[in-house]
C-alpha cells in the first residue's frame, strides 16, 4: 500500500504544500507567495498571510493529488534556517496536523531539502551542489555523512542582492528575472567589485556599486539599465562559478547540481555548465517547478530521514532559524 508524506514549507515568503509517495513521486505542488508591495519581506505581514492562507493551500493540494487528508502518513516541516516568525506557522501547523491525524512529525533542514530533490528529479548522486537563492548562497558537497560547506556568502544571498538592486531600479518583485531579461539587451560590461575571500563571498560591494550606477549623472548618458544588469549578473556569476569551481577541483566529484531559486538564470547555468564539462563533470539543473522553495522538497527530505531515523517527538520540533545544513548527519547517505 502506498504511503504519503504532506511537506509544509514557510522558512520565508513561500508558503508550500507538497505531497510525495515514499517511492518519489509527486502528487502535488501548491505555493502561496507572499510578494511585498514595495520593499523587502516583513515577517509579520508573511507570517499574516501565511495564517490566514494555509487552510486553503492544503485544501488545493490535498484535491490536486486526489487524495484525502487521511490518506496521508507522515507530515514534514522546514525546521531551520528561515525568518523564526515564519518557520514558526509551518511548524504550528504541522504539529496540529500530526497529532489530529495520530501520524509521524519530522522536522528537516530546507537547504538539505534543495539538495535531496535535485538529486531526487535530476536522477544525480554525489553532487557537488551549488545551491543559490534570495537567503542562501552555499557550495556544498557530502562528505563524512554531513554536506559540508565548501564556501557561501559572508553578508548577503546572492538572490536577495538581485532583488535589492532590482527593487531599486523601480522594477517590480521578484526581481531576478527582470535583471536576467534586461541583461540579454547589452553587451556592455562596466567594472563592479569583484570580492571572493578564499572559498567565501561578499555580495555588498557589488551591490553598493551598482546602486551608485544607477544614482549617477551618467546614467542613460554613457550607459543604461541594461548595462548596469548584465554587469551586475556577469560579476555575481564569475564570483559564484569561481567558488565554484575551486571546490569542484578539490572534491574530484563527477556531478554538479545547480539548486535554487537563482537556478533557473539561464546565464548561470550556462556558466556551471561550461565548468563541469572543463572537469569532465555531469551537469544537472532542478526543474523549475522545483528550484524555488516548495513543499514537495521538505516532504522528499522528510521521507528520507523518517525512513533512516524514524520520526520526531515534540520536544525536538522546535524552530532553528540559524541552523547550518553542516551541522546535521545524513543518515540516508552514510553509506557513500
Amino acid at each position: 500500500m502506498q504511503k504519503y508524506c504532506l511537506g509544509i514549507e514557510s522558512t520565508a515568503h513561500t508558503f508550500g504544500i507538497g505531497i510525495v509517495d515514499f517511492e518519489g513521486i509527486v502528487h502535488s505542488l501548491i505555493n502561496d507567495i507572499f510578494i511585498p508591495e514595495e520593499g523587502g519581506l516583513h515577517p509579520a505581514l508573511v507570517r499574516e498571510q501565511h495564517l490566514n492562507n494555509f487552510k486553503t493551500v492544503i485544501i488545493k493540494a490535498l484535491k490536486e493529488s486526489e487524495l484525502s487528508i487521511k490518506d496521508i502518513d507522515l507530515i514534514a516541516f522546514s525546521q531551520s534556517p528561515g525568518l523564526g516568525p515564519v518557520l514558526k506557522i509551518g511548524a504550528l501547523i504541522a504539529r496540529m496536523l500530526s497529532q489530529v491525524l495520530n501520524i509521524p512529525l519530522v522536522g528537516v533542514n530546507h537547504c538539505i531539502a534543495h539538495v535531496e530533490i535535485g538529486r531526487l528529479m535530476c536522477k544525480i548522486d554525489d553532487p557537488l551542489t551549488l545551491y543559490v537563492s534570495g537567503g542562501n548562497t552555499i557550495v556544498s558537497a557530502f562528505e563524512s555523512d554531513r554536506y559540508q560547506i565548501f564556501g557561501e556568502t559572508l553578508d548577503l544571498a546572492v538572490g536577495n542582492m538581485i532583488d535589492s538592486f532590482a527593487r531599486d531600479a523601480g522594477l517590480s518583485h521578484p526581481g531576478g528575472p527582470k535583471i536576467e531579461k534586461l541583461a540579454l539587451k547589452s553587451d556592455k560590461y562596466l567594472p563592479l567589485p569583484y570580492t571572493v575571500k578564499g572559498m567565501d563571498l561578499s555580495f555588498s560591494g557589488l551591490y553598493t556599486a551598482s546602486k551608485r550606477l544607477l544614482e549617477s549623472q551618467d546614467f542613460n548618458v554613457k550607459y543604461n539599465l541594461n548595462d548596469v544588469a548584465r554587469s551586475l549578473q556577469e560579476t555575481a556569476f564569475s564570483m559564484l562559478v569561481e567558488v565554484t569551481e575551486r571546490a569542484l577541483a578539490h572534491t574530484e566529484k563527477k556531478e554538479v547540481l545547480l539548486t535554487g531559486g537563482v537556478a533557473a538564470n539561464k546565464r548561470l547555468q550556462q556558466m556551471v555548465h561550461s565548468i563541469s564539462n572543463e572537469h569532465g563533470a555531469r551537469f544537472a539543473v532542478v526543474p523549475l517547478k522545483y528550484a524555488g522553495d516548495n513543499g514537495a522538497m521538505i516532504a522528499w527530505a522528510g521521507i528520507l530521514r523518517y525512513q533512516s531515523e524514524g520520526e520526531h517527538e515534540i520536544g525536538n520540533t522546535i524552530i532553528k532559524p540559524k541552523e547550518r545544513m553542516d551541522y546535521i548527519k545524513i543518515p540516508w547517505r552514510s553509506g557513500d
